[in-house]
């Protein structure tokens, strides 16, 4: 690997802004480490080479990020004149003609996109093995799956390949593959990022954007970049006091931080997991925090029965808009056996039944705030497992849904963040005595992101993960 591989964002930046280095030297640097590891693991699915090596590199101090090479994620971001497929053939020929919001502001901040990476089929699973654009591998063991549903991008940036990497989150995509591939990830509270301009929100609010990386600065000054309102939008998050780069430098003071190793759902937690949390749990307790076990009480299974709902219907409203867009009728030839069954899943829910499940997530939300009247943070498992062998989620003969019981099973933790809207973070703190990664998962108040990255800047210092590389980086 080449010198720049091993700096964050925010370093290589700065040797852009010093004249030490441009940004097309940064670009080919990163492009030569594509063109030797993707193949290995299939991360990045369309190459933005030539668009990147004409991008507009006059000003080199817009952002705290100009000049860096990222990715986006092929899902739900457009690119104009790049294809965008969301991981299904029903999509494979779909070129957009505008930019999503989000791509017009890394454009403005000086970022210089260089490909689209992989994600399951519409984002349903969380792992990254669509029949589309193929498997992506876990750079830590390339039998074992990255996550999902932005697999593709933390493949990618654990492997060295671009210091940070767009991804999305409806279930705990940003968080699990985070928590897989040994990164830093964050999902920001509903309403930080705008989905638009083709959007104003998604699954009412279910999904939102923000970046896997190895830095906490460099997922700071991401969404310093790509947060904020547009003209437009059905709602938007509270303000922050400031930029979140800045809160990365604040002490945290000292927190009140609720922890648990036992999933909701009753589901069992690997052992590796529970001790992650201990370990961790002991870690804040070190710095100074208080630590004691605490969960927020709720109805799991109406919790679960609600928010696959939003996900069923979610499914039909894509491959019904699919049609529209393509004006051909819905076709099971074009879809992967669970998205198909989850589609006609959603095609059965009613109005009411819509509504209904919005309700019980709603009244649920407000019973997990009221969690935080006691505490700034809870601390639990980012999945109930290390990473797992692919092939996990392959349906089974006769129940095409095989793969989303699978999931439900391996993520009892992170879905709760979407439905009440809260911001939620995983950190790489752990690894199996085999040297797989296992992340821990923070969630805090709505609006309050700020605590969230000065916690994770804190505990970047003390237990350090920067110099845990994977094999294919070296």
């Amino acid at each position: 690997m080449d010198e720049f591989a091993t700096l964050d964002g925010i370093a290589q930046a700065a040797l852009v802004q010093r004249g030490e280095i441009t940004a097309l030297e940064l670009v080919e640097t990163a492009v030569r480490r594509i063109e030797a590891t993707n193949p290995q693991l299939n991360a990045i699915v369309t190459e933005m080479f030539d668009q990147a090596q004409t991008a507009d590199q006059t000003n080199p101090n817009v952002s705290p990020l100009s000049g860096v090479p990222f990715l986006l994620k092929d899902l739900g971001i457009a690119y104009k004149g790049v294809r965008l497929t969301g991981g299904s053939a029903a999509l494979a020929n779909f070129v957009p003609t505008t930019n999503a919001t989000l791509v017009e502001r890394a454009n403005a901040a000086g970022l210089i996109a260089l490909g689209k990476t992989n994600t399951p089929e519409f984002g349903l699973l969380p792992t990254t093995e669509p029949t589309f654009l193929g498997t992506c591998r876990n750079p830590w063991d390339i039998g074992r799956s990255p996550g999902g549903s932005s697999g593709g991008a933390a493949a990618a940036v654990a492997a060295g390949m671009v210091p940070v990497a767009h991804a999305s989150d409806g279930g705990g995509s940003i968080r699990i593959p985070a928590a897989c591939c040994g990164l830093f990830g964050l999902k920001p509270t509903r309403g930080r990022v705008p989905a638009g301009p083709s959007n104003g929100d998604v699954m009412s609010g279910l999904s939102t954007s923000g970046c896997v990386s190895r830095s906490v600065r460099d997922s700071a000054a991401f969404l310093d970049i790509i947060s904020g309102p547009s003209a437009g939008d059905p709602y938007w998050a509270p303000p922050q006091q400031r930029p979140f780069l800045a809160e990365t430098t604040t002490p945290p003071g000292q927190l009140r931080i609720g922890f648990s190793t036992v999933a909701p759902s009753g589901v069992k937690i690997d052992e590796a997991c529970v001790t992650a949390v201990r370990h961790t749990a002991q870690l804040c307790a070190n710095l100074g925090h208080h630590v004691e076990e605490a969960v927020p009480v709720f109805d799991a299974t109406r919790f679960n029965d609600a928010f696959l709902a939003l996900w069923a219907a979610g499914c039909a409203w894509t491959v019904k808009g699919i049609g529209l867009l393509t004006r051909q009728p819905p076709n099971p030839a074009q879809y992967e056996p669970l998205t198909w069954a989850m589609y006609e899943q959603g095609e059965r829910l009613t109005a009411a039944d819509y509504l209904l499940a919005v309700q019980s997530l709603q009244l649920i939300s407000r019973q997990i705030a009221s969690f935080f009247d006691r505490y700034d943070l809870w601390l639990t498992p980012v999945v109930a497992e290390p990473p797992l062998l692919l092939g996990q989620f392959d349906p089974q003969p006769g129940n095409p849904l095989s793969g989303m019981e699978r999931a439900i099973a391996f993520v009892p933790f992170t879905p709760i963040a979407n439905a009440t809207g809260q911001p939620a973070m995983s950190l790489p703190l752990h690894w199996t005595e085999s040297g797989l990664p296992v992340g821990v998962h923070f969630m805090g108040r709505f609006g309050d992101e700020a605590t969230l990255f000065r916690l994770a800047a804190q505990l970047e210092e003390a237990q350090p993960w920067a110099q845990r590389t994977p094999p294919v980086f070296a």
